[in-house]
This record gives structure tokens, C-alpha cells and sequence, in this order.
């Protein structure tokens, strides 16, 4: 295959008050004509440093390319002048970026930040400009192009936006798209929409694809060949069949056993110990090393080369030295082997011997919001379920259906519009004392989607944890109080040196955790995880699940896991709800749902699903959920029915009947 890109010994540093980051540290790779060649990754490893350094995107001061070559079409754009590469910016080479609204101009419509590129870059007439742009509109799937061509970014939907990103990226035909997290933020279903949508347009365009994403079922579905990077540096790369079933490499091994298969049970995931190295002076020899525990004498020593496993497949690990030992199974092939030979879920679903203890009851719970030109926003429509006392009940479902208001409500943030909450057999809107919400915000405990904003800056992570305390009045000995800090710390995976820190002293993962600490620090029953790992790597994602099951098993916690990662519900869940515009359509246990899954949105949620096997990645077809004959549409309204115990369905008499004989086949 011909070579559109080459890459040799790049180079990048970060001029800090603190000294200089060394963020990408002799970076080689090459891109093939047509090509995806994925990028992977935890946060800080260099992937997006690396992606802009080849626009020259790098801010310069403080960022600047300190050596090395990016050959695109045999020329050397390292040498290029700011602007010779306006030139190839948006025409040769384009980047769709993660977040769709802070890379859209507010202040301008769609249809004009499409024309901006096709005029600077092919000088067409403002007609043909204005023809092409509602083409490119139609091309990547926005419904009424012409209209919507006038539109501002903020009147689309976060994946509309995304859609709009690519368009705009593509209007001049590049050779080159580099996609920086473009699917991290979306749903799983948008997700699914855009990666088809990237492929349709490599195929009709030939277009070459770097893509970068820390999602190694995304990769498994979209790539050709995978690097994988850590500290600033490649450590293994290779085609994506030889990293997914051959790595040699030990990050990518954990990397791999980060991730939550759907088809496989596990006791727990494997994590990877500690955090990356400080790139202000990295470590001598192998900077994977100190997390490693395969590590060798020479790895704290010697930089390990780069070794050759196949023609296609190479990596830095002293692991394949000839000296190196030979019969090493990585965590993830154990945990794999583990879960082949054990068929049962190896789920330790509380009372499942003995009487369910409910816990919570949702009764018939609304929640509506004011629109506007008078229009009624039904966030929560009629919702009914129950969760049982020590268990995980998970509720996904897309952007807007209703997820997190449920959570609100129940934690008394929001009022209900009707209906009733009942804990421990108690309405919680009856509550109306100040003593009785503070005894009730003590029993239920929520932990949120972004672990700073929900941290106050301003104080350190011990008056973080022990606020809840002093305001329950749970300790009023100073030195008691320390102490149940420092044991929490120590619960959640820090240290007491943690403790007289400040939030944005810490990672994401840590961060988490400290929110985490907080929410256990009143001794709550319930635990409210409203998307509590959706902005954190795969590795730190596992830390942190596992974290929660451990809790849960040594204190009988109850949880209710919000999420849009479908993958990782059902592997921390024992039972699953599905909602959509505002109800429940589904219910079932985990295992059951995604053997069994009967309403056909369940089905296209699952099917979206990307798994971290590119096998069967290649072989799943989507299934699509059709709007048109969704049950609010239907002219007898579909009631949740139970199907067969434990497995409810929202469906009408006749759908009822078909559900029944189905389940009876199976």
C-alpha cells in the first residue's frame, strides 16, 4: 500500500513555569492511502499532542515541534510557514474535534461555517458554495437540509452537531481526517450513527483516517491498524487483529482487561496500579515500568527498542527479549479462560435465596418541565420500579430520556410533577422538616457525572469529606472526625497525605474517588451514580467500578447506576432498566436483558454496542429502532407487562401475546 503520511522521530514540548513537558518523545508511525489507523491511549499519554502537531495546531509559545519529520505526500511540514499550512489545513488534512459546540461558532449558522471552508479553499461562487454545503448537509444524514442550513448550533442535538463537525471537515475532499474523541461525549446509538457514517464517506472519498479514542471497542469496529501510546510514546502497533488477540505489550494488556465484554463474565476487571509518569522528567527505562508487574530489573534501568513481532506488528517491552521469560499469561487471557469455562454469571445478586427487601418504590412518577411557545417538556412520564435492598439497579437509556431527572427526584433535588417515591415504605415528598430531609439526604447519597464541578475548589479533600459529617453532626470528638476521614481515603484507593490537597491537585479517576469518599462519608444505604465514569479512562473506569462493587459487598450499599455505557452496566448491574422518552420499556435482569432483549429499542441500544473484539465487530449487524411505530404513537397506549418473571416489557394486548410465545420458544 502506498504511504500517504510518515511520521519520524517527532518530537513535542510544553515551555511550563514548572520546566519543560516532554509530551510526545519520538513519536514514528506511517498512514496507508484509505486507511484507519487508530490512536489509543489514557488521557495525557500524547494522542491528541500528536494529532495537532501534524496541522501544526500546537500553540507556539508555549508548545513547539523540538524534532523530528511529518511527511505528508513526501513533503516535510515541519518546515512549512504558518501560512503554506493554512494552505493544507481544511483541504489536505482536517480534524474533527471531540466537543461539537465549542468547535462551532455560536454566532453564526451551519450552512455558513460549511461555505467558509469551500470559499477559502476552492474559491467557488457564493451559489455553488451555498449548493455544495446543503449536499454535504444531505451526506452525513441531517433530515430537511435545506432548512436546517440556516440553523444555529445550539437549535442541534449534540450528535447533529457532530454531524455538522464532519461535514465541514470533509468540504474539500482531504486526504487526511483526523478524528480527535469525535464519539466520546455521544450516545451509544449516535455513536453507532457516526462511526458508519465515517466509514460511507472513507469509501466514497478515499480518505485516509486517523482516529483517536481511549474506547477499545470503538477501535475494534472502526480500525485497520492501532498504536498504542503511553507517556509521550508508541509503545506497540500493529494491525487491529494482532492488538486485539495478539498484544505483547503489558499496558496494552491492561488496557484490554480495563474493558467490560458483554459476552464474558468476570469476578473483577484488571486495573492498572498507580498513575502515568510526570512527563517533566520522565523516568529512565521503560516508563511503564513502575506500573508494571511483569516489570524487570532492566525495565527501571534501560529504554526497551522497539522489537519486531510480525512485518505489520511491533513493540517496546524487554518482555520480548530472547532472555525474557517465555510463559506469562496477561490478566485479561486469565479472566477471559476464567469466564469461558464458567457459563453461569458469577453475579452475587443479594437475598437471591431469600425475600427480596425493597428498598425504594417508584410509583407512577412525572416530572414535566416548561418550554417553551407553551409546550410541556415530559422528562418523566409515568415511571414505575423498584429496587431492593443491596443490590445495583441499572437505568440507561439516551440523552433525554430521562435518566438523571430520575436520580434528581429521588434525592430530593427536583420535586416530582406527580406520583410517589417511597424508601423504606416512606414518601420521601411527605418529608417536609428540616430534621427529616437531613436524616433522609443521609440515607441517600449521590455521586456525579463530573467530579470537579461537583468539588469545591476551594477547600481541601479532608473539609470535602467531613463537611457531610459536621453537617449531620455525626462527630463531635476533632480527632474521631480525622480518623473516619483518613479510613474513607484509604477506602477509596488514596492516602492521608491526600487529604490537605486541593481538587485540582488530583486526576480524574482520584477525583472520582474523593467524591466517592464524600457520598460515604454519612454512612448512606443508598448510592445514587448518576454517569459517575463516563468522563474517565478505561483504566481508571475499572478502578472505579470495582471500587463500587467492593464497597457495596463489604457494606450491603444499593445502588442506582445511571449510565449510557451499556457495556459496563451490565457488568456492575443486577438488574436493568431501559427508558426511553420518559418511561420504562424494559426491565429484566442484567444477564436476561441482553440474552432476551424483547422491545425493539432494547434491541437497538444493545446492537450499538461497540465490543472490544474486532471479529465480532465485522460480523454484528445494527439494528435500527424505528421512530415511526414507537409505542407512544400506537393508538392503544402499551403498559409495562410482565412477560415472564422478572422480565417486564411496555407493550399492547397483541405485542403482549407475541412476547409470551417468544419467551417460551427461548
Amino acid at each position: 500500500m502506498e504511504k500517504i503520511l510518515d511520521v519520524r522521530n517527532l518530537n513535542v514540548s510544553f515551555d511550563t513555569y514548572a520546566g519543560t513537558v516532554q509530551a510526545v518523545r519520538g513519536v514514528s508511525f506511517y498512514l496507508n492511502k484509505g486507511e484507519t489507523l487508530a490512536i489509543v491511549g489514557e488521557s495525557g499519554s500524547g494522542k491528541s499532542v500528536t494529532a495537532k502537531s501534524l496541522m501544526k495546531l500546537i500553540p507556539n509559545p508555549p508548545g513547539r515541534i523540538s524534532d523530528g519529520e511529518i511527511l505528508f505526500e513526501g513533503k516535510n511540514l515541519t518546515t512549512f510557514s504558518e501560512k503554506q499550512m493554512q494552505n493544507i489545513r481544511g483541504s489536505a488534512i482536517s480534524m474533527i474535534f471531540q466537543d461539537p459546540m465549542t468547535s462551532l461558532n455560536p454566532t453564526m449558522t451551519v450552512g455558513k461555517q460549511i461555505m467558509e471552508s469551500i470559499l477559502i479553499h476552492q474559491a467557488l461562487p457564493k451559489k455553488i458554495a451555498r449548493e455544495k454545503a446543503i449536499d454535504l448537509l444531505k451526506m452525513v444524514g441531517i433530515l430537511n437540509a435545506e432548512k436546517r442550513f440556516s440553523d444555529y448550533p445550539h437549535q442541534f442535538s449534540g450528535g447533529m452537531r457532530q454531524r455538522v463537525n464532519i461535514a465541514m471537515a470533509v468540504a474539500c475532499n482531504p486526504k487526511i481526517l483526523i478524528a480527535d474523541e469525535p464519539t466520546t461525549a455521544l450516545d451509544v446509538t449516535i455513536q453507532a450513527q457516526i462511526l458508519e457514517l465515517l466509514k460511507i464517506l472513507q469509501k466514497k472519498m478515499g480518505t485516509s483516517i486517523i482516529f483517536i479514542t481511549h474506547d477499545l471497542g470503538v477501535v475494534a469496529n472502526i480500525a485497520d491498524r492501532v498504536a498504542v501510546m503511553y507517556a509521550g510514546k508508541i509503545v506497540e502497533i500493529g494491525t487491529v487483529d494482532e492488538i486485539f488477540y495478539n498484544p505483547k505489550h503489558p499496558y496494552t494488556w491492561g488496557l484490554l482487561g480495563a474493558m467490560p465484554n458483554t459476552n464474558y463474565y468476570g469476578e473483577e476487571l484488571v486495573t492498572i496500579p498507580g498513575t502515568p509518569p510526570d512527563l517533566l522528567s520522565p523516568p529512565e527505562g521503560d516508563a511503564f515500568a513502575a506500573r508494571n508487574k511483569y516489570a524487570m530489573k532492566i525495565d527501571f534501568q534501560i529504554e526497551p527498542p522497539m522489537y519486531k513481532v510480525s512485518e505489520t506488528h511491533y513493540a517496546a517491552t524487554w518482555l520480548l527479549h530472547e532472555k525474557a521469560p517465555k510463559d506469562i499469561l496477561p490478566d485479561f487471557q486469565k479472566k477471559i479462560k476464567r469466564s469461558l469455562g464458567n457459563e453461569k454469571s458469577i453475579r452475587n445478586i443479594s437475598n437471591s435465596n431469600g425475600k427480596k427487601e425493597k428498598l425504594l418504590e417508584i410509583k407512577n412518577l412525572k416530572r414535566y418541565f416548561p418550554g417553551s411557545k407553551k409546550q410541556v417538556i415530559k422528562a418523566v412520564d409515568g415511571l414505575s420500579f423498584e429496587i431492593y435492598r443491596g443490590e445495583t439497579f441499572g437505568l440507561v437509556g439516551e440523552s433525554g430520556c430521562g435518566k438523571s431527572t430520575t436520580g434528581r427526584i429521588i434525592s430530593r433535588l427536583y420535586t416530582a410533577t406527580e406520583g410517589e417515591v417511597l424508601y423504606n415504605n416512606e414518601n420521601i415528598f411527605k418529608k417536609k422538616s428540616d430534621s427529616e430531609i437531613k436524616k433522609l439526604h443521609q440515607k441517600i447519597q449521590m455521586i456525579f457525572q463530573d467530579p470537579y464541578s461537583a468539588l469545591n475548589p476551594r477547600l481541601t479533600v479532608v473539609d470535602i469529606i467531613a463537611e457531610g459529617m459536621d453537617i449531620h453532626g455525626l462527630y463531635s470528638d476533632k480527632k474521631e472526625r480525622m480518623n473516619r476521614v483518613y479510613e474513607l481515603l484509604e477506602t477509596v484507593g488514596l492516602n492521608r497525605e491526600h487529604g490537605n490537597r486541593y481538587p485540582h491537585e488530583f486526576s480524574g479517576g482520584q477525583r472520582q474517588r474523593i467524591g466517592i469518599a464524600r457520598a460515604l462519608a454519612v454512612n448512606p444505604e443508598f448510592i445514587i451514580a448518576d454517569e459517575p465514569i463516563s468522563a474517565l479512562d478505561v483504566s481508571i473506569q475499572a478502578q472505579v467500578v470495582n471500587l463500587m462493587k467492593k464497597l457495596q459487598k463489604e457494606t450491603g450499599l444499593t445502588y442506582l447506576f445511571i449510565a449510557h455505557d451499556l457495556s459496563m452496566v451490565k457488568y456492575i448491574s443486577d438488574r436493568i432498566g431501559v427508558m426511553y422518552r420518559g418511561k420504562i420499556v424494559e426491565l429484566a435482569e442484567s444477564d436476561e436483558l441482553y440474552n432476551n432483549p424483547l422491545h425493539p429499542y432494547t434491541k437497538s441500544l444493545l446492537s450499538a454496542i461497540p465490543v472490544p473484539d474486532p471479529l465480532m465487530e465485522r460480523k454484528r449487524k445494527r439494528i435500527v429502532y424505528d421512530e415511526g411505530n414507537a409505542w407512544r404513537d400506537k393508538e392503544e397506549e402499551p403498559v409495562l407487562r410482565e412477560i415472564k418473571e422478572g422480565h417486564w416489557v411496555a407493550c399492547t394486548n397483541q405485542e403482549y401475546q407475541k412476547y409470551q410465545k417468544e419467551s417460551d420458544v427461548i
